[in-house]
């Protein structure tokens, strides 16, 4: 529990264990995720980064532990009431609709969320101009860098409380890759509260206020991005060693 005049955090985890079958790859995880924040998640693969995302939004059900929302327990709620409260996840696949225009695609992120969906639409195109000129588009003619674009300004449309990143810049150009990181500074400055999982560690460099190491399942260790002295390689060895 928040201290007296301590802000509540926006996502609080407790305890959480998760996993597939019998195979459990969450095993106590604890963390908290502040209003406006940007939390790192590192680790190697098959640290269970993934997992904790889809856990969060609902598309894995924990086998203990809690999930907390703006004070409000959502542990086990279904993905699409996650996505009501107002969570948010970007998955690896992006899944869009590669047959719908980009317009229909970024309108389906505002649905079943109160908002002006013309000023989200206009709001999203002033952030990514590149959408606006490929609005009439089907998303499958789109480049891979385009597509996550695509994802990130759906996602958005509907003004999410906690944006779920899973590995943003994966299988990328390096150009997209920087036009990426470039698009979650915007949105951190915007003051979008975002759980980021990302394998290239200079993009998470440019956005992230905390990282948490994850490994075997647990929360190994946490790094403040104004400590850090040599980044790179404390980062490394900290999900390595």
């Amino acid at each position: 529990m928040p201290t007296l005049g301590t802000p509540e955090p926006v996502l609080r985890i407790s305890g959480l264990q998760a996993g597939y079958g019998t195979h459990q790859i969450l095993r106590g995880v604890d963390l908290e995720l502040s209003r406006g924040e940007v939390l790192a998640i590192l680790g190697a693969n098959g640290a269970g980064k993934t997992t904790l995302l889809n856990t969060i939004s609902g598309f894995l059900k924990p086998s203990k532990g809690e999930i907390v929302l703006e004070g409000t327990p959502i542990t086990g709620a279904a993905p699409h009431r996650a996505f009501r409260l107002g969570i948010v996840q970007i998955s690896q696949t992006r899944d869009l609709f590669p047959d719908m225009t980009v317009e229909a695609n970024l309108q389906l992120g505002a649905f079943a969320h109160t908002v002006d969906t013309g000023a989200a639409l206009r709001d999203v195109y002033l952030s990514f101009p590149r959408l606006l000129e490929r609005r009439d588009q089907h998303a499958r003619t789109l480049s891979g860098g385009e597509q996550q674009m695509l994802a990130i300004g759906r996602a958005v449309m509907g003004k999410p409380k906690v944006l779920l990143l899973d590995e943003p810049s994966g299988g990328l150009s390096p150009q997209f890759v920087a036009e990426i990181g470039t698009i979650a500074q915007t949105l951190k400055e915007k003051g979008a509260t975002m759980l980021l999982v990302e394998q290239n560690i200079a993009l998470a460099r440019r956005v992230a206020d905390r990282f948490l190491v994850l490994r075997d399942g647990r929360i190994a260790g946490s790094i403040s991005a104004s400590n850090l002295s040599n980044p790179n390689d404390e980062m490394v060895r900290s999900i390595y060693l």
